[in-house]
C-alpha cells in the first residue's frame, strides 16, 4: 500500500518508520529542507521537500497512486488542505492531525464529516485519556485497553521483594493459580524479550502484563505495590491536555485542582471546569505544593507547554509525596529519562497520535494496536476471519514467529489464558504481543 505522510516531524517521522519497517510504500512530504534530509537519511522512505498542502507538492509525491494520506504537521490547516486535496485526487483515506475544537465538534461546518475527512486526530484528547487510564493505579507505567476494554495491558515496574520477584514464569503458574494474566514482555537494561516458561523475572523488570480489566486491581501487589484508589488529583499547567483530563475526572467524580501561572487562562479554566478548583500559582513552587497538600494526593499531572517544567514539577510533587506522578512529555528522546529520574509515568500526546493513526492504517482484521513509551514491542488485537492462516489450528502446531506471543483469545464472553492445545477460531479476538521485526509475519497469520 502506497501511503503518503505529510509532516518529518516526530509524528511524522515515527509514522514513516512504523510504516516503512512492515513494507508499506511510504512517501514523506516536509516543507523544512534540513528536516526533510534527516529523515531521508534515517528512514527507508522517500522524502518530498515541499508544503504538503500544495498541489503539485502532492503531485510530485505521487498522489494519484497513493491509498491513504496522513497529514501530521502541527498546523491544522494544512492538514485539512493536504487532506481536502488529496481526496479530490483520488485518495480513499485520509487522515488529519487536528487540534482545534472548530474542526471537530459535531454539527460544525468544519467538522469531519462536513469536509469529507475520514479520521480526525486530537492529540491532546488521546493524551488526556491514557493519563487517566495511568491515574486509575499506583503502580501502572502504561496502560492500553483492548476487546471494548474487556482486556488491559499494564507496564509496571518489579519491587524488591515483590510476589513474582526471581521466579520463572512457570512457577508463578502453578504459585499463582488465582489470578488471570498473561505476562507479554520482560524489559531489562533497556531490551524488550517476549517471554517464555524458563524466563526468570528479576527487581527493576519492566514488565508489561495482559488481564480482564476487572482483575486488573489485583495485579500491582504481585510486583511489590499497595492497593490504590483515586479520590484527588493536582494538575501543573492549564493546557488543553489538562483541561480535557480535568473534565474526565469531574465526570468520574474525583476532586480535581489545577494551577496555572496564566491569570487570563486560570478565569476561562474557572469558567469551564465548575467542580474544579483552579489557583494562579507556580506549579514548580515547593512551598506552594506542601502548602496545597500535594503530600497526601493520590495523583499529580504536570501538563504545561514545556517538557523541562513537567518533569521538574513532578520530580518536586514526587518528593513532596504525591501517590502517583504522571508527566507530559512531547519531545521522545526524553520518554526515556523518565523512568530513570523516579517519575511514575509519561504520556505523550505525540505517541497518542501515532497509535490511534496506526489503529486506523491496520484496521480491518485489525481492532486495536499499542505502541508504547519505553519498549520495542507492539500489542496488536486481531479479528481471526474464516481464511485466515491461524483459524481452526492448535497453537502449538503454528509457526509463530519468534518475537511474537498470542497473550489472548477473546471468544463470546469467554476470556481465554492460550495454552499449546487451544486453537483460534473465526470470530476470535486475539491479543498479539510482537516485536517489530516480527510484526509483519504476524500480521500474514491473520491475512
Amino acid at each position: 500500500m502506497k501511503v503518503l505522510v505529510v509532516g518529518a516531524g516526530e509524528v511524522g517521522f515515527h509514522l514513516a518508520q512504523r510504516l516503512s519497517e512492515e513494507n508499506q510504500d511510504v512517501v514523506l512530504i516536509e516543507a523544512d529542507p534540513e528536516r526533510a534530509d534527516f529523515a531521508g537519511q534515517q528512514l527507508d522512505v522517500l522524502t518530498i521537500v515541499g508544503n504538503g498542502a500544495s498541489l503539485s507538492v502532492l503531485e510530485r509525491a505521487g498522489v494519484r497512486g497513493a491509498r491513504m494520506i496522513l497529514a501530521v504537521t502541527s498546523r491544522d490547516e494544512v492538514n485539512l488542505i493536504a487532506c481536502l486535496a488529496a481526496k479530490r485526487l483520488g485518495v480513499r483515506y485520509t487522515v488529519a492531525r487536528i487540534s482545534s475544537p472548530e474542526y471537530y465538534e459535531r454539527g460544525s461546518v468544519l467538522s469531519r464529516e462536513q469536509m469529507g475527512i475520514d479520521l480526525m486526530i486530537n492529540p491532546e484528547r488521546e493524551c488526556a485519556w491514557e493519563t487517566y487510564q495511568l491515574l486509575q493505579s499506583a503502580a501502572a507505567t502504561d496502560v492500553a485497553q483492548f476487546a471494548a476494554g474487556r482486556v488491559q495491558l499494564i507496564g509496571l515496574q518489579v519491587r524488591d521483594g515483590a510476589p513474582v520477584a526471581n521466579k520463572t514464569l512457570t512457577e508463578l503458574s502453578a504459585d499463582l493459580r488465582g489470578y488471570h494474566y498473561v505476562t507479554a514482555a520482560i524489559v531489562r537494561d533497556g531490551v524488550t524479550t517476549i517471554p517464555k516458561g524458563d524466563a526468570r523475572i528479576r527487581p527493576g523488570d519492566q514488565i508489561y502484563l495482559l488481564a480482564p480489566t476487572p482483575e486488573v486491581q489485583g495485579i500491582p501487589p504481585l510486583a511489590g505495590y499497595e492497593r490504590f484508589r483515586l479520590r484527588r488529583v493536582m494538575i501543573a499547567g492549564g493546557s488543553a491536555e489538562g483541561e480535557f483530563l480535568a473534565q474526565t475526572l469531574e465526570e468520574h467524580g474525583v476532586e480535581t485542582t489545577i494551577l496555572d501561572r496564566d491569570r487570563r487562562r486560570c478565569l476561562e479554566l474557572a469558567e469551564r471546569l465548575p467542580r474544579s478548583l483552579v489557583l494562579h500559582a507556580d506549579a514548580t513552587d515547593l512551598e506552594l505544593l506542601e502548602m496545597e497538600g500535594v503530600s497526601g494526593i493520590d495523583g499529580f499531572v504536570s501538563a504545561t507547554g514545556h517538557d523541562e517544567t513537567n518533569l521538574l514539577s513532578s520530580l518536586l510533587a514526587k518528593t513532596v509525596g504525591a501517590k502517583k506522578v504522571v508527566s507530559l512529555v512531547h519531545k521522545f528522546e526524553y520518554l526515556r529519562l523518565v523512568p530513570k529520574v523516579g517519575i511514575d509515568a509519561s504520556v505523550s500526546p505525540r505517541i497518542a497520535t501515532v497509535n490511534a493513526i496506526l489503529r486506523y492504517v491496520r484496521r480491518g482484521r485489525v481492532m486495536t494496536v499499542a505502541s508504547l513509551s519505553g519498549i520495542e514491542a507492539e500489542a496488536i488485537e486481531f479479528r481471526v476471519e474464516e481464511d485466515s492462516p491461524v483459524a481452526g489450528h492448535p497453537l502449538r502446531e503454528l509457526h509463530f514467529p519468534r518475537g511474537g506471543l498470542v497473550g489472548m483469545i477473546l471468544r463470546g464472553d469467554d476470556i481465554i489464558m492460550p495454552r499449546g492445545d487451544d486453537s483460534m477460531l473465526p470470530g476470535d479476538d486475539v491479543i498479539v504481543f510482537a516485536l517489530p521485526e516480527a510484526i509483519s509475519e504476524v500480521e500474514k497469520l491473520f491475512d
